[in-house]
């Protein structure tokens, strides 16, 4: 399933139609394209933010949402966990963890699985 913010406001995208076909659009559902099955069921879904200019793929977990963050240029992919309320400190998510551009889709779907599935982020 594919999701779509813009002003605020969250819509899905329905079967494809009217899908953003960007690069950025593209990467992500190739990667979620080779996520294991407990992400899946985890809701794992292609977000594309227009607000926060941000295209990833974002994770229900049973801590809370994560969204691993397309690469814009040269910077890395990124794994993030949003909150749902700022914490103590006012964040409203918290990068755990980057990695570089030097791996393929395949390679980037299995090193966040592992790592949500290694930190207690699995469903």
């Amino acid at each position: 399933m594919e999701l779509l913010i813009s002003d605020g406001i969250v819509r899905r995208v329905r079967g494809g139609q009217n899908a953003p076909m960007t690069g950025l659009a593209i990467q992500a559902r190739t990667i979620a394209n080779f996520l294991p099955l407990w992400c899946e069921r985890a809701g794992a879904k292609v977000v594309h933010n227009a607000d926060k200019d941000v295209t990833g793929i974002r994770f229900d977990t049973k801590v809370g949402p994560v969204v691993l963050e397309m690469p814009i240029g040269d910077r890395p992919y990124r794994l993030v966990h949003e909150f749902i309320d700022p914490d103590e400190k006012g964040r409203t998510e918290v990068e755990m963890r980057r990695f570089p551009q030097i791996y393929k889709p395949q390679g980037i779907a299995h090193i966040t699985a592992e790592f949500l599935s290694s930190r207690g982020f699995r469903s």
